[in-house]
């Protein structure tokens, strides 16, 4: 029987046995259509005539469609496709899984949503016309939508929600009133660690719901927002696993000793590069998912990146407390402490970490969790003395598996057909797994090459066997496969080679070749088939690095390359930075190279996953405009991703990219802006005196340069460090100092704040009327410019003052204003501090249980958020009015 396809699910159309068949013209295969989307169940003429021609048929309408029948049946005959008469009506007969609309629903209803969604070739029923055709187009977008939702439902429930934000983000774009899309959306946020970001979210759905429909969110939607409060959802767990390898293939004894190591609590995987190390510790990590309920880890410590140098424990520790749910404000200023409150919370749970490519046991052993639950997965070419007795050294494939592993990529008809061949390319190959996977993917290049004329080339390039070193001999395999390549391809795998980071995104890699975004990722997928690449999540494109260290030696024109991908980084970046905080000054940053490929993000979670994806490339951009006297992108780069760090407390990243913006800064205005967010980044890790020295560099060029938005920004700055370091009196002197400069630039919303600054200082060194008067400034400010965030800090000050003055009764009721204010911004960190102080004027009123109440509260908020000192400070606060704290 042949095999029939008719096509609804993009252009009306039908194939047999992989033949075009032809329908004629539009109104002929609309016939066809109108009969397939109720395949073998019969339709009425006159309801065939009404889907063909709508309200106006033709007076020959019955002819006509007895004409287009007939021409059907000739274009059908021998398929075993039928049109067959009925009582007053027509039926298409044939196999229902020949109609791919039908073959959707049966996927769609087993619950197979990604096949379902793949059997899509484009807009249905493309191709035809008419008002049933339209209405039709409409209900099957409406099933393949539903279908859509479904798929994110599948993926949320096994913790995906990094890998769908981008594309959930752009579906709550375009249906912004849809519950079950927002309910969608704060789940794939949440589960990405941004549980603030998805309780603003709520907030902007609610509101909208409110505006446009005048009504509330649903249960389901509320009932989430409520799980998301407590914290008790899908956040708290993190998926951060690549994806499990797909041609994984033997290492059975490997597998059942990572079993038996795991069991100690940190296990290590060693050898040589290129030896799958990686591809081990993923299949093991993913085979045993079901052990690790609370969530896995993952990082590449980079220990033998080429062109990097191996990152520090503390960057790994803040990515791993940020993935288990933690806000910026909530981790610890010093590194020790981090890592301890890490080690605290991984101790708890049923976590797996896996930690690749270490460069020696020193750079894991600071942060290594213990406890009975939680199991470590290490991987490195170094045997790691001093943190695991024996590791698991890996070797080279034995031949058995090491033929399997060619035969995933070249078939087993093929590998069977020449063993004699097969034997000596898995010698030449000296069993190493990067070796095999790249010969195999050049010999499906070459279809009409024998293995025999193939493992000729590779020996007359001079390859014997691959020594006990591979960084020896895997260079011939790999100029085998690179004169293979076309030109374009050959120009991208070079540029690759000597691109920054540990990896890179599509249109970063458009830009550094000069080439489109589609050109782009044709040429990718290239690399990645001929196994010279791999692409990620996020399509996001990673060398080995030893491919890296060959590719890299045959890149040219690599200045004009990297301006590109620099520019790239600069514009695309300020583009995202105005989305993260609309209200940054726009930055003039020049045009971009000719070529550069600029990508801004649809939404603000959009932005903050770019951010997130290139956070370790950034770093390694900026050095690479450094060492090429860039400056200029230099200290952009530092500009553009300093809202971003900040919301994300990347603190270590802000001072790493502002110590290099100040060396290579060469205007005065970008030095003052330089040392001031270098200092106050040193004051927020209570680096002080590094600080000041920062803070009043910037001061003194700011006083050179004249401008009154940097010399008020410079004493606002210094307001902040005296405070924090508790020395009002000064700190009151800059607030004074910084207000008329902030007068000069009208910005309203910079003078209220001031204002709260002098009144918040002026309260502290005694003079409370002083501060009452310009807090009350502030708020009369900040209230008519809409500012909840700055209007409840302007309460929040009054409350402070109302206490200290002993008008208690007024302070707890600013207070608590001020907790509504904060909670309505889902500013929780900031709602923690007040109800601290909320408990004062209470205990001063003798209420003691109200005291106790707001202080309980403030406590499970700050153990929430791992603030330990001061959850510590209201703990004694409890234990002193005799209460004891609820466990």
């Amino acid at each position: 029987m042949p095999l029939v396809e008719i096509a609804l699910l993009g252009e009306v159309s039908a194939r047999v046995d992989g033949h075009h068949v032809e329908l004629g013209p539009a109104r002929q295969r609309c016939v066809l259509a109108a009969l397939a989307i109720d395949v073998n169940r019969p339709v009425q003429v006159t309801q065939l005539i009404d889907r063909v021609w709508g309200d106006q048929p033709p007076p020959r309408a019955r002819a006509t469609l007895h004409s287009y029948l007939s021409r059907l049946r000739q274009a059908f005959a021998g398929t075993g496709v039928e049109l067959q008469a009925k009582q007053d009506g027509y039926v298409l007969v044939t196999a229902e899984s020949s109609v791919d609309l039908m073959r959707f629903r049966e996927l769609r209803d087993q619950g197979r949503f990604a096949e379902a969604i793949a059997v899509w070739r484009g807009e249905p029923l493309t191709g035809i016309s008419g008002s049933w055709a339209d209405l039709t187009r409409d209900h099957l977008a409406r099933e393949r939508d539903a279908a859509e939702l479904d798929l994110v439902d599948e993926r949320l429930r096994l913790g995906q929600g990094p890998d769908v934000l981008a594309a959930i983000s752009a579906l709550a774009l375009r249906h912004p009133l849809d519950e079950r899309v927002a309910a969608q959306h704060l789940q794939a946020l949440a589960q990405a660690g941004r549980i603030s970001e998805a309780l603003e979210q709520f907030l902007v759905v609610r509101t909208r719901l409110i505006d446009e429909l005048g009504t509330e969110p649903g249960v389901d939607l509320k009932r989430l927002h409520e799980q998301l409060l407590t914290c008790d959802g899908p956040g708290t767990v993190p998926r951060q696993l690549p994806s499990a390898p797909a041609q994984f293939v033997g290492r059975q004894e490997d597998l059942a000793e990572l079993d038996e190591a795991v069991r100690t609590g940190v296990a290590a995987i060693a050898g040589a590069g290129g030896m799958g190390k990686t591809w081990l510790a993923l299949h093991w990590a993913h085979r045993n998912l079901h052990r690790f309920p609370d969530g896995q880890l993952f990082v590449d410590l980079r220990g033998f990146s080429p062109d990097e140098t191996p990152m520090e424990p503390d960057v790994a520790i803040r990515g791993f407390l940020h993935a288990l749910g933690l806000d910026a404000g909530a981790i610890p200023a010093d590194p020790p402490a981090r890592a301890a409150l890490f080690r605290s919370l991984a101790t708890r749970r049923r976590l797996l970490v896996v930690i690749d490519n270490a460069a020696d046991a020193s750079q894991v052993v600071g942060f290594l969790p213990g406890g009975d639950t939680c199991r470590v997965l290490v991987t490195s070419r170094n045997r790691l003395p001093g943190l695991v007795t024996k590791p698991i050294g890996l070797d080279v494939l034995a031949d058995a598996d090491a033929g399997t592993l060619l035969a995933t990529r070249i078939g087993a008809t093929r590998l069977n057909a020449e063993p004699l061949a097969v034997a000596r390319l898995i010698e030449l190959c000296g069993g190493l797994p990067l070796a095999l996977s790249i010969v195999g993917a050049r010999v499906l290049t070459e279809p009409d090459l024998s293995l025999a004329a193939i493992a000729r080339q590779l020996e007359e390039l001079g390859l014997g066997a691959l020594d006990a070193d591979p960084s020896v001999s895997l260079p011939v395999v790999l100029s085998w496969s690179y004169r293979a390549l076309t030109d374009e391809q050959r120009e991208m795998f070079a540029l690759l080679g000597i691109a920054p980071g540990e990896d890179i995104g599509l249109e970063a890699a458009a830009s550094l070749a000069g080439v489109s975004t589609k050109d782009a990722e044709v040429t990718l997928r290239a690399l990645e088939q001929a196994s010279l690449i791999s692409i990620g999540t996020g399509f996001r494109a990673r060398m080995h690095d030893l491919v890296r260290a060959y590719a890299a030696g045959r890149a040219t024109g690599s200045d004009e390359a990297l301006r590109r991908l620099v520019d790239h980084h600069v514009h695309t970046g300020h583009a995202n930075d105005r989305l993260i905080d609309p209200h940054r000054p726009v930055i003039d940053l020049g045009e971009p190279a000719a070529g550069t490929v600029i990508s801004p993000a649809g939404d603000k979670a959009c932005a903050l996953a770019w951010f997130d994806a290139e956070r370790t490339t950034r770093r390694a951009v900026q050095q690479v405009a450094a060492q090429h006297g860039w400056n200029d992108r230099v200290v952009l780069l530092a500009r553009v991703s300093h809202a971003y760090h900040q919301l994300r407390g990347h603190l270590d990243d802000e001072l790493a990219m502002w110590r290099t913006a100040i060396e290579a800064a060469d205007d005065l205005q970008e030095k003052v802006v330089a040392h001031r967010i270098m200092g106050s980044s040193l004051g927020q890790v209570q680096r002080y005196d590094e600080a000041q020295h920062h803070l009043d560099a910037s001061l003194a060029l700011a006083e050179q340069a004249g401008e009154p938005l940097p010399l008020a920004s410079a004493h606002g700055a210094l307001t902040w460090l005296w405070t924090s370091r508790s020395e009002h009196h000064r700190a009151y002197e800059h607030a004074k100092a910084a207000l008329p400069h902030y007068q000069r630039t009208g910005n309203q919303m910079l003078i209220a704040l001031a204002h709260n600054n002098i009144g918040y200082c002026a309260a502290e060194v005694g003079d409370t009327e002083e501060g009452r008067e310009h807090a009350t400034r502030a708020l009369e400010m900040l209230h008519e410019l809409g500012d909840r965030q700055g209007e409840a800090t302007a309460v929040d000050t009054l409350a402070r003052i109302a206490h200290q003055v002993g008008d208690h009764a007024e302070s707890i009721e600013l207070y608590e204003r001020a907790v509504e204010l904060y909670q309505a911004e889902n500013d929780d960190y900031t709602t923690a501090t007040v109800l601290v102080g909320l408990g004062d004027p209470h205990l001063a009123l003798e209420q003691l249980d109200q005291a106790a109440e707001v202080w309980q509260r403030a406590l499970e908020l700050l153990e929430q958020q791992g603030r330990e000192e001061e959850a510590d400070r209201v703990r004694k606060q409890l234990a002193a009015i005799h209460v004891t704290p609820v466990d």
